[in-house]
C-alpha cells in the first residue's frame, strides 16, 4: 500500500510540475499610475480602466504558445478623446473628436520561454486614426479603440516576433 501511495504522489507530481512548465504566464503590472498622462479622474473609475487593460493583456498572452511567458508592464496611459469636465457628471466622460485625441499606451514587454527572451522591448502604442478605421469591438465595449490598438500591436510586434524567435 506504501509503495502505492508513493507512486501515486511521484506520478501526480510529475504531471503538476509538466503541466506547470507547459502552461503558459502573463504577468501585467503598473509603474506609477498616479502619473499617467490621462486616466479617469474617480478611483474606481481608474483601477477599472487598469482592470480592463489588465484583462485585455491576459487574454492575448494566453493566445501565445504553451510554454511561452508574456510579462507587460505600463508605463504610461493616455485613453482615446478627452475627459469632459462638467460639473456634477458622475462619471468620467469623454469626447472622441478624432484629432489630438487618440489612445496611446506606454509599455515595456517580453515574452519569454524557458529562460530564453524571444522578443522584448519598450514601445508606445497609438492609433492616430482611431475614429476612421474598422473597430470589431462594439460600441459599447469599455475601451474599446485602446483594445483595438493593443490588438493590432499584439499581432504585429510580439505574436509574430515571439514564433519566429522560438523556431530558431
Amino acid at each position: 500500500m506504501k509503495k502505492l501511495l508513493s507512486s501515486i504522489f511521484m506520478i501526480s507530481s510529475t504531471l503538476c510540475m509538466a503541466t506547470s512548465v507547459a502552461n503558459a504566464v502573463t504577468t501585467v503590472n503598473f509603474v506609477a499610475p498616479e502619473k499617467y498622462a490621462d486616466m479617469p479622474f474617480a478611483h474606481y473609475e481608474k483601477d477599472r480602466v487598469k482592470a480592463g487593460l489588465k484583462e485585455h493583456f491576459e487574454k492575448l498572452g494566453a493566445t501565445l504558445p504553451a510554454g511561452e511567458d508574456f510579462k507587460v508592464e505600463v508605463l504610461d496611459v493616455d485613453l482615446a478623446g478627452e475627459r469632459d469636465y462638467r460639473a456634477g457628471a458622475p462619471m468620467d466622460l469623454r469626447i472622441l473628436r478624432g484629432g489630438a485625441d487618440w489612445p496611446r499606451i506606454e509599455i515595456r514587454y517580453s515574452v519569454e520561454s524557458q529562460g530564453k527572451v524571444l522578443t522584448s522591448g519598450t514601445t508606445q502604442i497609438s492609433d492616430m486614426n482611431y475614429l476612421q478605421t474598422f473597430n470589431q469591438y462594439s460600441k459599447n465595449e469599455f475601451l474599446r479603440y485602446e483594445k483595438r490598438m493593443i490588438d493590432k500591436w499584439f499581432k504585429e510586434s510580439v505574436a509574430g516576433a515571439a514564433t519566429v524567435a522560438a523556431k530558431q
